[in-house]
């Protein structure tokens, strides 16, 4: 069932973030299907800059492991060596050293050949993959128009399902709702775009290789609750102990790090963000989890701003309950 639902979720989630985009250009004379064409263009062009971020950080980090590894390993050989000695184990470093170095050399080769065919391989083996997320691509990019263009008329014919006695009940829990998501979308907007500056800048000031991509990609992951920054962290601390070894280098991560986190947790998610959302880190876990396992890494997107809608409609539960005669007996 969830690989039915998804396309169909992902399509009207991606429409309610473009709508304003959308919106926008209609305001400034554009026909309709022009407008939601070139909303989709540009979400599009969005997510080939987050992938072409997260290329450029592989580009930057595969050849510095490629290149550093030997030496890592020759400083665990002095440093672990004579501790495993004391307890009588021997390890054969050579062996171990040229063994590692081979499978380091084998995974990670640039030989365009030899990745082209690896490449090929993988797509003629997992064919019916492929077609799959061909063919939910287009229906993703077909539902998504049609959304854009037919919003209001495709919420109007909701409403007309819903009983008359409960449309303006409805009405009222889906403004609560919208409200909550806009204010949620734009402050995240915010939020991104001035970590994206703080990271960049703090990153290029230590002399970390690919600063501006590492930094864009730190504050893009801040969407997924706990895991996104502790990628970020990560592949910052990795990145500068490839390039530097342990150091100064680590320390200044550690502190921008921390600095970042203190700054968006305290004064930008707060004021720009809201607390309006008001979940508790247990159930965000939670949602991470569960949306994570119906909808894959696109539900763990999603997990945060569904369950602020959850959260509406439970509010509203609740205060009906504790209303009612049968809870005040």
């Amino acid at each position: 069932m969830a690989e039915i639902f998804t396309p169909f979720l992902t399509a009207f989630i991606l429409a309610y973030a473009l709508r304003p985009v959308c919106l926008w250009l209609e305001r400034h004379r554009l026909p309709r299907a022009a407008a939601a064409g070139i909303a989709m263009i540009f979400g599009l062009l969005v997510v080939f800059l987050i992938l072409t971020l997260f290329i450029t950080l592989l580009k930057t980090e595969i050849p510095l492991i490629k290149a550093q590894f030997p030496t890592w390993l020759q400083n665990t050989q002095a440093w672990l060596g004579p501790k495993l000695s004391e307890f009588h184990i021997d390890v054969d470093w050579g062996t171990l050293k040229s063994s590692a170095t081979q499978k380091i050399t084998t995974h990670l080769n640039d030989n365009s050949d030899a990745l082209m065919s690896s490449t090929l391989e993988t797509v003629l083996m997992s064919g019916s993959s492929v077609i799959a997320g061909f063919v939910n691509a287009v229906l993703i990019l077909f539902v998504m128009f049609y959304l854009l263009i037919d919003w209001n008329h495709f919420f109007k014919l909701v409403r007309t399902i819903v009983p008359v006695r409960a449309q303006d009940t409805v009405h009222h829990l889906a403004m609560h709702a919208d409200g909550l998501l806009s204010q949620y979308l734009r402050g995240m907007l915010i939020v991104i775009s001035i970590m994206s500056v703080f990271y960049s800048v703090g990153l290029s000031i230590i002399g970390v290789q690919g600063a501006v991509a590492l930094g864009v990609f730190t504050a893009l992951m801040i969407v997924i609750p706990y895991i996104g920054i502790t990628l970020g962290f990560t592949l910052a601390v990795l990145a500068a102990l490839l390039q530097f070894g342990p150091g100064g280098a680590i320390i200044g991560v550690l502190v921008l790090y921390g600095l970042g986190q203190f700054i968006e947790g305290f004064f930008l998610t707060p004021r720009l963000v809201g607390e309006r959302i008001g979940l508790h880190p247990v159930a965000v876990l939670f949602a991470l989890l569960l949306f994570g396992k119906l909808f894959g890494f696109f539900g763990v997107l999603l997990a945060l701003p569904i369950s602020a809608v959850g959260l509406v409609l439970l509010q509203y539960g609740w205060t009906r309950y504790t209303q009612c005669p049968w809870y005040q007996k």
